[in-house]
C-alpha cells in the first residue's frame, strides 16, 4: 500500500508540477529521489536515462504520458533485481559479463552520438548533395504509344490511315493485339534501352508527335507514335536527404573506427580459440 500511495503521489506531481516547472525548477534535479524500493533510490536522473534509451516513437511522447510508465518500469525492475540478489543471482558470471557488455555498448553509443553530431551537419548534407548533382548523368526519356499487329501489311495500312488523319488511340483500341491496346496503346515514360532494340532505335530517331513506319520485333509489327520527350533530373534534396545522412553517418563512423584501430594495440586470439567455443562454453549463473 505504501508503494501504491507513493506511485500515485509522484505521478500526480508530474502532471501538476512539471508544466509549471519554471516556478520551482530549483527544487529538483537529476539526483532528486522519486521513489525508493526496499531502500534503493530511484531518481529523476534514472528516469531521464531510461527515457533517452527508448525508441524514438516513445521518447517523443509528452512527459505526462511517460512519467508514470517509466517510474513503474524502474520500480518493477528494482523489485526483480532485489529478487535476483535474494536468490544469489547477482554475483554470477553471466550477470558480470552482461553488465560489462552493457557498459561497453553504452560508452560506445555515447562516442558515436557525439561524433555523428559533428559529422552530419547541414553544410555536409548540402555538400554531398552538390556532388550528386554535379555527377548526375541525365538521359532522355520517351513517352510513346504503339499499335501491335501480326503482319507488315496490317502495319502499313494503319500508317496510311494515320497519315490520312485517323486517331491513333482509336486505331490502337480497335486493332492492337498488345496489352496496351485498350488504353490507346500508351506505354508511358521509359528510357530507350528498356525496350527491345528495333523499337528503341526507332523511338530514338523520331521527333515528338510523329508516327513511325512499320517496325518489326519478335513480338510482331509496331506502328509507333512518339508523344513527347524529357530529360531526367537529379532527385531533389528532400528526396535524398535521408540517404545522404545515412551515408555521411556510415562514412564518418567507419573513418573513426579505422583511425581508432590503427592507433590501438589489438591482439586477436585467432585459431587458439575455436569458433565452436560460442556453443560449448557455459557461463555460470
Amino acid at each position: 500500500m505504501r508503494f501504491t500511495s507513493l506511485l500515485f503521489g509522484t505521478a500526480a506531481l508530474a502532471l501538476s508540477a512539471f508544466p509549471a516547472a519554471a516556478q520551482d525548477a530549483a527544487s529538483y534535479d537529476a539526483d532528486t529521489v522519486v521513489a525508493t524500493v526496499n531502500g534503493t533510490e530511484i531518481t529523476i536522473g534514472h528516469m531521464i536515462a531510461y527515457r533517452d534509451a527508448l525508441p524514438a516513437e516513445y521518447a517523443r511522447l509528452p512527459d505526462a504520458q511517460l512519467y508514470s510508465g517509466i517510474l513503474n518500469q524502474l520500480v518493477d525492475q528494482q523489485l526483480l533485481a532485489d529478487e535476483a540478489a535474494r536468490l544469489g543471482k547477482d554475483e554470477g558470471q553471466r550477470v558480470r559479463l552482461t553488465i560489462e557488455n552493457d557498459r561497453r555498448g553504452t560508452l560506445a553509443g555515447i562516442v558515436i552520438s557525439d561524433m555523428l553530431d559533428e559529422a552530419v551537419t547541414e553544410d555536409a548534407v548540402q555538400a554531398a548533395y552538390a556532388q550528386v548533382v554535379a555527377s548526375f548523368d541525365g538521359q532522355t526519356e520517351y513517352n510513346a504509344s504503339h499499335i501491335l499487329v501480326e503482319t507488315r501489311e496490317e502495319a502499313e495500312s494503319l500508317v496510311e490511315q494515320l497519315n490520312a488523319g485517323a486517331d491513333f488511340a482509336e486505331l490502337a483500341q480497335e486493332f492492337s493485339t498488345g496489352p496496351t491496346g485498350p488504353n490507346g496503346g500508351n506505354l508511358g515514360w521509359f528510357a530507350a534501352g528498356v525496350m527491345v532494340q528495333p523499337f528503341s532505335e526507332a523511338v530514338e530517331g523520331m521527333t515528338p508527335e510523329t508516327v513511325s513506319g512499320p517496325v518489326q520485333t519478335q513480338f510482331g509489327w509496331h506502328v509507333i507514335r512518339l508523344n513527347e520527350t524529357r530529360e531526367t533530373t537529379p532527385p531533389s534534396l528532400a528526396e535524398m536527404r535521408d540517404g545522404i545522412i545515412a551515408e555521411l553517418r556510415n562514412n564518418a563512423l567507419q573513418a573513426h573506427l579505422d583511425a581508432l584501430n590503427d592507433a590501438a594495440d589489438i591482439v586477436i586470439a585467432g585459431d587458439a580459440v575455436p569458433e565452436t567455443a560460442l556453443s560449448t562454453v557455459q557461463l555460470d549463473d
